[in-house]
């Protein structure tokens, strides 16, 4: 790469000596001279290259004046009215989803950073069969519904998702001379071939953005994919180990997993995985989405259409298979914002959308929440001039904030100003301002960061492997607290205690396996491993596929992968010896006991010490497990007034906009309602104070454990269909005052004790007493089990008081974790090449 690039200015210093005397100074021209000479290879060193002719140009000055107009900098304006709708975690995301992807009559628009063809949207998958993505998906296509599709194209070393068989397999749902043909189009990018994209050189960035867009009627954004590990309830199950009725599994297949132990493999192979759910518990997983209906719809419409036209250009322009997309009221004299300058006589047909007119759709007075579109966007992602008007959003609403600052991100990478490089996103001066501001008025104000524990998917974090998640903590210490240009350090150096205002938590929860003596035994009695009953429930709930049998395809299209029918019928051959030595022992008394005990840590959920278990008591202590609660979902609120939900995250590849793309919606409900602050009288917006008091419940475990069929839960419908439902009652009145300190009180508390219990039963890491790595081979010798019991003679009465002293999933974010340490020592995982790619 260093030999092409100086190959190549070696040649721009040839050219300089050859223009001059002859008037061909123009830079500009210059750069269109090298551009036919050199082709995509000149572009290294012209990163702008799509904007250095006139017509570009005369577009992009276009794209500016719009933005500058804009609140943000953003490309969309202010839309009014709008009507939202929040879903906290995934079952109420995916069931609302699933009803309105199956009621889409024209279109559907669908830009993921993974897709999982087979995702169960609704749950037991055995009793939801239809509702599995890919069936839905083929019976909208077949009904006539236009359906478009971009997806992230990973670089296949780094990633397992297999984009490759995501779109083989939603492409082959309709073949040719069937029902649907044609009618489902899945787009990848970018290409990762230096020599077919020596212009985009993009091996480190993705596309991140995760979207939906039905009939130009409704949308859906947030942080939540259509892929496999993102289902989840309030109560975040770790177990899903069913001796007593196999119907009854929640995670088939690829669906079970646990990064820290072992990341997705071969998900092509979707009914196979190597985690024996027997052994270990899945990692939870916590995530916030919009759903919408109103103006801002078409915000988002416009945003997948550009980004249609630009990966048409960029890698389809050759293949009339592939159409290009023209949008209403952006045609005539603004049909370039979208088009990405398309040749006058292109490969593909022109296709207007929306179908019908655009005043046929839910326009106007729909609702009362103002709505914003933000983005993260550049060359590369959508062959615009950069535009990060997220992080625009992120500072004003922090630095506008008067009471209360909340977050929950994957990741907290910021920086407070200009020493603390290679991070170079503000977000962080924004929280120093607003604290600072605070702290001299002498005026309550709290900012509190919810991030997970270990925000990669490192096994064990003193691994070589785990280098680059320890490269990112290490990042996100300096962020918050370590160094005198941290968030901590800035303040204190204008003399406020930041400990008074800036709070650091992270979730975690705990399960049981139900590997009761009496699944032992029926393990025995039908020689066969629950492993392997896991794989062949599987092959039962998933093989009766909507789609051909798909290989592991790569780009060139062979297989070298596949399931045969003799391998299917032996693994459900094993399942119904199993079922028949079950069913023979289903009338023996006290046989089986609960398959997950997670609902013990929510409201009304009983207590640990009175939950049955079968055979030696003794037993049950190795089937306790933990992990941390991973926080996915990318949400600000402030002041119960406004927030910003999207898939965009705190640190640099997310908030630059040339690094990672990215798409957000900053909403302000004109509804206000009767509330509290700090003890006194509030007016806070309904869909902004309504959220965050259900977060903190869900955190608190003052709400319930969610029922899995949500066919008559309110907030698991689409928008449109009824607003979201606030589970009224004390707990309620309990959060809704956000500085009401009876609230904070119990909130810290909850989190020491939770801590506590953590570190006393499991020694959960990491930890406040892991200051060096030598601390961290006392505190957790290596070789334990990852997630189970730290001591395994401790009587298992003393284990479950100590389990019943869990409530909801807070703990605190440890501040000391390997201080003392060199996290991420220089080295090849990381150095200056690869530090964009923590940050």
């Amino acid at each position: 790469m260093n030999k092409l690039k100086s190959m190549i200015e070696g040649e721009v210093d040839k050219l300089e000596d050859q223009f001059k005397g002859t008037g061909f100074h123009d830079a500009r021209a210059q750069a269109h001279h090298m551009k036919h000479k050199f082709g995509k290879f000149f572009n290294i060193l012209n990163p702008n290259h799509r904007h250095d002719e006139e017509h570009e140009q005369a577009t992009d000055r276009k794209r500016t004046g719009i933005a500058e107009s804009h609140r943000f900098e953003s490309y969309a304006p202010i839309r009014e009215n709008n009507n939202l709708k929040w879903y906290v975690d995934a079952l109420d995301y995916l069931w609302a989803v699933s009803i309105a992807l199956d009621q889409a009559q024209e279109v559907i628009y669908l830009a993921d950073w993974w897709i999982s063809p087979e995702l169960f949207l609704r749950r037991p998958p055995f009793d939801n069969q239809e509702w599995r993505l890919d069936q839905i998906l083929k019976r909208r296509a077949e009904a006539g519904v236009k359906i478009y599709i971009i997806v992230y194209k990973e670089v296949n070393q780094a990633l397992t998702c297999n984009s490759a068989h995501t779109k083989h397999a939603l492409e082959s749902l309709c073949p040719e001379g069937s029902p649907g043909h044609g009618n489902i189009k899945v787009l990848r990018h970018p290409d990762h071939n230096i020599f077919e994209n020596a212009a985009d050189m993009t091996l480190y960035w993705a596309h991140h953005e995760k979207f939906i867009v039905i009939d130009y009627a409704l949308a859906f954004i947030g942080g939540i994919d259509l892929c496999f590990g993102r289902w989840d309830a309030h109560q975040h199950p770790l177990a899903d180990c069913h001796p007593s009725n196999f119907k009854n599994d929640i995670f088939p297949g690829q669906e079970f997993n646990n990064n820290r132990i072992m990341d997705f493999q071969s998900v092509d192979q979707w009914q196979s995985n190597e985690i024996s759910k027997s052994e270990y518990g899945r990692m939870p997983w916590h995530d916030v989405a919009m759903g919408l209906i109103g103006d801002a719809v078409y915000d988002i419409a416009e945003h997948f259409v550009l980004r249609w036209n630009f990966v048409k250009r960029d890698k389809y322009k050759r293949d009339d298979k592939v159409d290009w997309l023209m949008l209403e009221g952006r045609t005539g004299e603004d049909e370039d914002l979208v088009a990405v300058q398309r040749p006058k006589f292109p490969c593909g047909d022109y296709v207007q959308h929306p179908f019908r007119p655009l005043d046929t759709k839910p326009r106007g007075r729909q609702g009362t929440v103002r709505a914003q579109l933000v983005r993260s966007s550049a060359d590369w992602s959508s062959g615009i001039l950069l535009e990060h008007s997220i992080q625009n959003a992120y500072i004003e609403i922090i630095r506008n904030a008067k009471h209360f600052v909340y977050i929950e991100n994957q990741f907290f990478i910021t920086a407070t100003g200009e020493h603390q490089a290679p991070v170079h996103n503000v977000i962080g001066s924004a929280i120093v301002e607003a604290c600072v501001r605070a702290g001299k008025e002498g005026r309550k104000f709290r900012v509190i960061i919810l991030i997970p524990a270990i925000p990669g998917f490192a096994g064990d974090l003193r691994q070589v492997e785990a280098t680059g998640t320890r490269a990112i903590m290490d990042y996100q210490y300096k962020s918050i607290c370590r160094g005198e240009h941290s968030i901590f350090g800035q303040i204190k150096a204008q003399g406020v205690d930041p400990t008074q205002h800036i709070f650091f938590f992270n979730l975690r929860a705990y399960d049981r396996i139900n590997k009761t003596p009496a699944l032992l035994k029926l393990e025995e009695d039908a020689g066969v491993s629950y492993q392997d009953i896991q794989r062949g429930i599987a092959e039962t709930i998933m093989s009766d596929s909507v789609h051909p049998t798909i290989g592991k395809e790569g780009d060139k299209g062979e297989k070298d992968y596949e399931t045969t029918a003799g391998e299917i019928e032996e693994k459900i051959e094993r399942l119904r010896k199993f079922e028949r030595r079950l069913e023979a022992r289903e009338s023996d008394e006290g046989l089986f006991s609960k398959d997950t005990v997670a609902h013990t840590t929510m409201l009304h959920g009983g207590k640990m010490s009175d939950e049955a278990w079968q055979g030696d008591p003794e037993g049950e202590k190795e089937n306790f497990v933990q992990e941390e609660l991973y926080i996915h979902g990318k949400v600000c609120i402030a002041d119960d007034r406004v927030a910003i939900c999207g898939s965009a995250n705190i640190n640099d590849r997310s908030q630059l906009g040339f690094h990672d793309s990215e798409l957000a919606i900053v909403m302000e409900d004109e509804d206000l309602m009767d509330s509290w602050m700090d003890g006194k009288p509030y007016k806070a917006g309904r869909h902004i104070a309504t959220l965050r008091r259900e977060l903190w419940r869900e955190h608190l475990g003052l709400l319930p454990a969610q029922d899995y069929d949500a066919s008559r839960e309110p907030n698991a419908q689409p928008p449109g269909v009824c607003p979201n439902k606030v589970q009224e009652g004390p707990e309620n009145d309990f959060v809704a005052d956000p500085l009401g300190e009876r609230l904070w009180d119990m909130w810290t508390e909850r989190a020491t004790v939770n801590t506590e219990v953590f570190r006393l039963l499991f020694r959960a890491d990491p930890d406040d007493n892991i200051r060096t790595f030598e601390d961290y081979d006392k505190f957790s010798p290596k070789g334990s089990k990852q997630g189970h019991l730290f001591d395994p003679f401790q009587p298992v009465t003393q284990i479950r008081e100590q389990l019943d002293k869990i409530k909801g999933h807070l703990v605190w974010m440890p501040l000391d974790f390997l201080k003392d340490a060199e996290m991420a020592e220089p080295g090849l995982q990381v150095n200056q090449i690869t530090e964009s790619i923590y940050t």
